[in-house]
């Protein structure tokens, strides 16, 4: 699974030299190729991963659905325990990992979130948020091959994510692949209901889902926090008077809220 998500990735990066960069958003230069792929996304999840998320959802009671989500998240506290000790956030790594570890035994491998009863809230950490807080850009957007949006940066950040994740370390090739699909599938059922946001919503799919990705990034890079956004025809000297004092510029970005996306 780990050679095939590389193969994926390093495919679409060699797709840049291809790309024109005509397109209007700096941040997506890809566009063209990454509308192609994201056709190709959506075609395979009408016809194969949808139906199987559907038949899942069916099957499967709402309790062990829970179960199941409770299950893969806390395997999830062993990459965000890593993340959280590369960041320095020392209180944190400690919540978390205190998490996995009450989870494990008296939650029954994960299977119950006993943690989030008392004071050991959920946090998301992983590499690619990481790689943000050490100064590394987003790099170009990216829409992956079945995997779905991305960047350069969270590409990157995936892979070496994989190295904590105890799924991964399973040899039994078999289990460790029926793991992942479990997890695809079971996340994918849970994005069916939102889907009716998206559809009410959307006039173009593939900028929502591209803008609802980078702002939910940018928030989780910084905390929910990030830097105030500087317009072009902004003042580098915001000491200096303005020319009119009628003049408004937009100083801040409206709302820091990132609109529910799938993944």
């Amino acid at each position: 699974m780990n050679a095939i998500r590389t193969i994926i990735v390093l495919t679409a990066v060699a797709l840049t030299g291809c790309a024109s960069t005509h397109e209007n958003n700096p941040a997506d230069p890809l566009e063209s190729i990454n509308r192609s792929i994201y056709k190709f996304n959506d075609t395979v999840d009408k016809a194969v991963i949808k139906p199987v998320a559907r038949g899942y959802k069916a099957v499967m009671p709402t309790v062990g659905r829970i179960m199941i989500s409770n299950f893969f998240s806390n395997l999830d506290d062993v990459i965000v325990t890593a993340n959280d000790l590369l960041q320095l956030k020392l209180v944190q790594g400690f919540s978390d990992g205190m998490r996995f570890f009450v989870n494990s035994t008296v939650g029954v491998f994960g299977l119950i979130d006993v943690a989030s009863i008392g004071d050991l809230k959920k946090h998301n950490e992983d590499f690619g948020q990481t790689l943000g807080k050490w100064g590394v850009g987003n790099g170009p957007y990216l829409v992956l091959p079945i995997l779905g949006p991305s960047t350069l940066r969270d590409s990157a950040g995936d892979y070496f994510d994989t190295i904590p994740d105890p799924i991964y370390q399973i040899e039994h090739m078999r289990t460790r692949n029926q793991l992942y699909s479990t997890r695809k599938v079971n996340r994918r059922a849970e994005l069916l209901d939102q889907e009716k946001v998206l559809d009410e919503a959307m006039i173009d799919p593939y900028e929502f889902v591209r803008d609802a990705y980078l702002l939910r990034r940018l928030n989780q890079v910084y905390d929910g926090n990030p830097p105030r956004q500087r317009y072009d025809d902004e003042s580098n000297d915001t000491a200096q008077p303005q020319p009119s004092p009628t003049t408004n510029t937009p100083s801040t970005i409206p709302d820091n809220s990132s609109p529910t996306a799938p993944q």
